[in-house]
């Protein structure tokens, strides 16, 4: 009766549309839930069909590539991204990842990879936010996959700034030489299934591959909640 009483004085807002969602719901209501932009790529795998994966090819050896979502400006994706990355959101990160991560579960994914490691934030941007929405993101994936989450297997030597208004080849130099492995034993001859929140040109993803491989990660797959 209690929880009933405050959830009817105060309302929870859906993170899509900022509208109260019923109770039951969490964090997406029904509405937003039934008109996000879902991805089919977990559907076609590492094969041609899926447009994620073909995005590497002929740049760095990616297993797989997955995204939950498609990234749509001034949309529920963007909105959603938006209160996980700045209006401290870390639960809809989780839910996100427990969400996705069991859909792979069930298209037979989770025996697939050995660990699962997030993209960096470098210290200041860490120090500025207080987490990495990218972590929460894994976090969600490690626990519905039954894969264990290694948060600090990668750094970030560089603070890049942001990759918003960059173009590819921006992107890249902004990139190559900024992520380095900082315990090798923790990924060396794992299969990493690399966690980001977002993908655009896919430089910051390549050049975290590059590191994982090079410190003699078996093989390296990508997944974020969105791409563009």
């Amino acid at each position: 009766m209690f929880e009933d009483l405050l959830s009817l004085l105060f309302p929870e807002s859906c993170y899509a549309c900022d509208g109260a969602i019923a109770r039951g719901e969490r964090y997406i209501c029904t509405g937003c839930n039934i008109k996000l932009p879902f991805t089919d790529y977990h559907v076609h795998g590492a094969t041609e069909l899926n447009p994620l994966q073909r995005r590497f090819w002929g740049k760095v050896q990616v297993r797989y590539a997955f995204s939950y979502l498609l990234f749509m400006p001034k949309g529920r994706v963007q909105r959603l991204l938006h209160k996980l990355k700045y209006k401290g959101a870390k639960e809809l990160g989780v839910h996100l990842g427990n969400r996705y991560g069991s859909l792979l579960s069930d298209y037979h994914y989770s025996g697939q990879f050995d660990v699962v490691v997030p993209v960096p934030l470098h210290k200041y941007k860490m120090r500025r936010r207080g987490y990495n929405q990218s972590e929460y993101f894994g976090r969600g994936l490690s626990e519905s996959m039954n894969v264990p989450l290694v948060a600090d297997a990668l750094f970030r030597a560089i603070d890049t700034g942001t990759q918003t208004r960059k173009n590819r080849l921006d992107r890249w130099h902004n990139v190559e030489q900024v992520f380095q492995v900082k315990h090798p034993e923790k990924v060396k001859g794992k299969r990493i299934l690399l966690a980001d929140d977002v993908m655009t040109t896919g430089a910051t993803l390549e050049a975290c591959t590059i590191a994982l491989l090079a410190a003699g990660a078996t093989e390296v797959s990508v997944v974020t909640i969105a791409a563009a």
